[in-house]
Formats: C-alpha cells, sequence, structure tokens
C-alpha cells in the first residue's frame, strides 16, 4: 500500500545537486565527508557512561584511563581506526573530559611543515591531547618530527638553510597524541608502532542504533516511538553519525508533513525522500553496483574506474561507501579489483549473471 507521504511534492532548488548539503544522492557522502556541524556536536556524549557501543575499545580506555589518573601522568599514544562517522573524534573528547584535559583538534592534510607541527605541540598544556584526524595523509616530512616527539617529548627544528642551518632543539610538554585513520593500511610502521593502543571501531547493529536514536531525540524533545526509532536505525547503515543526521531530517519531515511526531510511517516517508532505502542504501551505493554490472559485466573492475563512470572522488567511494558495501556482502574486494555479488545484483533488481548477460528480476 503506497504511504500517504509519498504522493507530497519535494521542494525544488536551483542549485546544482552536488552542491546542496545533506540532500537526496549526497546526503550519505555529505555527512561522513563534512565537518560536524554544531548541532551534530551537541549530541555528542561526554562521558564513557553515555557512550554507546565500542564495548571492547571503551574497557580498553577505563583502563588506561584510571592508571593514568593514578600515577599523575599524560595517557599513552592511541591510534583509532575504522570507517567515518563511528565515533573516533566522540572518545577523543571524552578521554579530555575524563582526564580534565583540553582537546586541540586538527587534520593530518592540514599540517603541511614541520612549523605547523611545532606550533601546535608547543602551545599544549602538560597531559594536553592533540587529536589528528586522517593521521595517514600526515606528510611523511613532517611524520618523522612526530617520532622525537611521541617518545621523548622534544622537537628537533632547522633553522635557515645552507653554511648557515642549525638544529633547535625545543622541548615540548608531555602530551597525549591520538590519531584517527580511515584507513590504517596506509599509515607506516614507524609511526603505528608509537601508539601504545591500536583499536579499531566496527559498525553498530541495529538495536544499539536504536538506543542511540532514543537518545538523540531525548536530547532534541521530539516524540518518537519505538518502531520509527527502529525505522531509522536499520536505515543508518551502522553508523551514529548518519543516524543523528536522519534524525535532524525526520524531525523536519514530522514536523512539516505530519503531526511532529515520528512514527515508522513517518519515519519510512522521510527516508525515502532522501532515497536511502530499507538496507540503507542510498543512490550513489545503487550507481556503484549498477556500474559494475551493467558496464562490467559484474567485474572485476578497479576503484578509479568505477569512480570515473559514478561521477565521484574514489578515495570517497573507498572511505564512504565501499566498507559498508563489502561488510554487507554487496560488494568483494578481490586482486584484480571490485566484483558485484549475488545480494548486490539483488539490490539493484538483478539476477546474478551466469555468462555475460544479467537479467531483470
Amino acid at each position: 500500500m503506497q504511504s500517504k507521504f509519498a504522493t507530497a511534492p519535494a521542494l525544488t532548488s536551483h542549485l546544482p545537486m552536488a552542491k546542496e548539503p545533506n540532500k537526496g544522492t549526497d546526503f550519505i557522502t555529505n555527512t561522513l565527508t563534512e565537518p560536524v556541524t554544531q548541532a551534530e556536536a551537541a549530541l555528542r556524549p561526554l562521558s564513557f557512561s553515555d557512550f554507546t557501543g565500542q564495548a571492547k575499545t571503551v574497557e580498553r580506555l577505563q583502563v588506561m584511563v584510571g592508571a593514568a589518573k593514578k600515577r599523575g601522568e599524560a595517557l599513552n599514544h592511541i591510534l583509532f581506526s575504522g570507517p567515518p562517522g563511528l565515533g573516533k573524534t566522540t572518545l577523543a573528547f571524552i578521554l579530555g573530559n575524563e582526564l580534565g584535559r583540553n582537546v586541540r583538534v586538527t587534520s593530518g592534510p592540514v599540517i603541511e611543515k614541520a612549523g605547523d607541527l611545532a606550533g601546535l605541540l608547543t602551545n599544549l598544556e602538560e597531559g594536553d591531547i592533540l587529536f589528528i584526524d586522517e593521521i595517514h595523509r600526515i606528510q611523511k616530512t613532517v611524520e618523522e618530527y612526530l617520532y622525537s616527539a611521541m617518545e621523548d617529548f622534544r622537537l628537533d627544528i632547522m633553522i635557515d638553510q645552507g653554511p648557515n642551518a642549525r638544529s633547535v632543539r625545543l622541548s615540548i610538554p608531555r602530551f597525549t597524541l591520538i590519531g584517527a585513520t580511515t584507513r590504517s593500511g596506509l599509515l607506516t610502521a614507524p609511526l603505528r608502532s608509537r601508539f601504545t593502543l591500536q583499536t579499531r571501531l566496527d559498525y553498530y547493529d541495529a538495536k544499539l542504533l536504536t538506543h542511540i536514536v532514543h537518545r538523540s531525540c531525548g536530547l532534541l524533545k521530539v516524540q518518537i516511538d519505538d518502531a520509527g526509532a527502529k525505522e531509522i536505525a536499520t536505515r543508518a547503515r551502522g553508523t551514529p553519525r548518519i543516524v543523528n543526521n536522519l534524525i535532524n531530517f525526520v524531525r523536519d519531515f514530522a514536523q512539516e508533513r505530519a503531526d511532529g511526531r515520528i512514527t515508522k510511517p513517518v519515519a519510512a516517508a522521510a527516508l525515502e525522500l532522501l532515497e536511502i532505502d530499507a538496507a540503507g542504501l542510498d543512490e550513489m551505493d545503487k550507481r556503484m553496483l549498477r556500474v559494475i554490472a551493467d558496464n562490467y559485466q559484474g567485474g572485476p573492475v578497479g576503484m578509479s574506474t568505477i569512480a570515473v563512470a559514478v561521477g565521484e572522488e574514489a578515495e570517497t567511494l573507498e572511505e564512504v561507501h565501499e566498507p559498508y558495501l563489502i561488510q554487507e556482502g554487496y560488494l568483494q574486494r578481490t586482486s584484480q579489483g571490485r566484483v558485484i555479488t549475488p545480494k548486490g545484483y539483488a539490490a539493484i533488481g538483478l539476477k546474478a549473471a551466469t555468462g555475460d548477460q544479467q537479467s531483470l528480476l
């Protein structure tokens, strides 16, 4: 039966779709690649007790925090890895809150030269936390300066050039470096070995995401029933950041086209408007699968080729879309390239290829 919300006219814009934030086919990509907004940051938990999921990682962090407090020392260096939107930045702020220390946030591409790193480190106080997002993208020449900073808490900076060149040693406060990466395989072995704890964050299940939906709706003072919360959770592709962004859109939809209360039909209609299906796949996911199935007979095909065909950057596809498609069994990654699975064929309305042809269901 067709939903009563499905016939409502969609809003139009004179802006190109690619420039329009968090709308339609770009919702997932924008949510996971753009900076976190102030509204999203307000929903972040501030303590371990408020943080949902990632039980093993949280327990490891609690052990380290407790020991650091007893010794009165700075926390040891930590590396978080995993897909975007799972809570790496949130955990860094929780660590700062639990320790009563400041957290300075930056990203790997921003630190272009040794002077940038020196400016960050010399402005830290004893025990402060420096959080570097996308640490795998830091310049290799800058990375070498990090080694002595992490181990000996000093920096050896070269000043001038040629005959006048000289090295200046700067002592820096004992600090904690927390690195976050979506592609841990790109980290060099020397940098990786200097982190005391290396822990990976995994996708959430629907039960945990449902709990996050209720918590966020409580903070936003939005009425939602269990079925509505579950509907949002099952379409959020296992990612809390996507959950919180979906809640904001569904809330707007409920206020504009319903009675302000989020139920399952309201949530489903809102998410269909965003072109996010019941499995959490958006149009870009399906576009990738269609390209592999239709243009390359199911694969194997390289990601750079797929990126050109769908009009998106290969790095974005690898970090945002591919991990979920692989984990959920829609796509396989082989040494020769990406291959679509029978489940992937079904997601786009095709039967698995028996030869060089696909047939409609």
